[in-house]
């Protein structure tokens, strides 16, 4: 038998639910508090009320085409009615640590888990990728309800990633190769196109000019030329035209 008072430190951040004799006795805030328990039938329970995060992996589901995938995703949530958490959890197992976690994990895993696989079956596996920030965008009021009743606030969802089975990924990136070289056809085409104006036009421009056209003879005659030596008469014979020799 212990005549001194025992001591119960509530950590920041926590709520203390005080037991004796298997009856709920008192709910604590943070901070230290003394109690005569001679028997040593006291007992006190700690729960957090700050965000945490739980990690649910590889779930498997059926996109609108029937196409298999895995995802993954973040739950974010917090104890808000430590009242119902204890009513609805078994909080008595180890009455010094947070008990309860894993069942009331295992609630949220369940309850997210049908209402992602709900919305993923409404999207083609083509059009995941684009749309995956609108499937957690928000958190509908009716998967809040159904987790706030054991007392539990869902802050948010976050997916984290999809993976497709080997076979879809090849199909996809030979999509996006034969996108990506359309796409690069299609700007080739397009230089070609603007290439082959620009060079009509100066056409266009140069057909009817006397200066091009001497330049273009001159340009002749330097090529032949350049095959053997030539004599090259410009102009009329009777007036002593330009006489080039090479």
């Amino acid at each position: 038998m212990k005549l001194l008072p025992r001591k119960f430190s509530v950590p920041p951040n926590y709520v203390g639910y005080v037991f004796r004799q298997n009856r709920f006795d008192a709910k604590l805030g943070p901070g230290i508090y003394r109690f005569f328990d001679p028997l040593e039938e006291v007992r006190m329970v700690f729960l957090p009320t700050t965000i945490k995060i739980q990690n649910v992996v590889n779930q498997e589901v059926l996109t609108k085409d029937n196409i298999a995938l895995r995802f993954s995703y973040f739950i974010e949530y917090r104890i808000n009615d430590p009242d119902k958490y204890i009513a609805h959890f078994d909080v008595h197992t180890n009455f010094h640590n947070f008990v309860g976690a894993y069942e009331s994990e295992q609630v949220m895993h369940n309850l997210t888990q049908v209402h992602l696989r709900d919305q993923i079956s409404q999207v083609a596996s083509e059009d995941l990728n684009d749309r995956r920030a609108e499937l957690l965008n928000v958190v509908p009021d009716t998967l809040r309800r159904e987790v706030g009743e054991y007392g539990i606030e869902l802050i948010r969802l976050m997916l984290r990633d999809v993976t497709f089975p080997k076979t879809i990924q090849d199909l996809f990136a030979r999509h996006l190769e034969a996108k990506i070289r359309a796409k690069t056809d299609l700007e080739n085409a397009r230089t070609a196109v603007a290439t082959a104006r620009a060079l009509k036009n100066a056409a266009e421009l140069m057909k009817d000019d006397e200066n091009i056209k001497f330049f273009q003879l001159l340009e002749t005659i330097t090529k032949i030329a350049d095959k053997g030596k030539h004599t090259f008469v410009i102009g009329d014979l009777q007036q002593g035209g330009l006489n080039l020799r090479k």
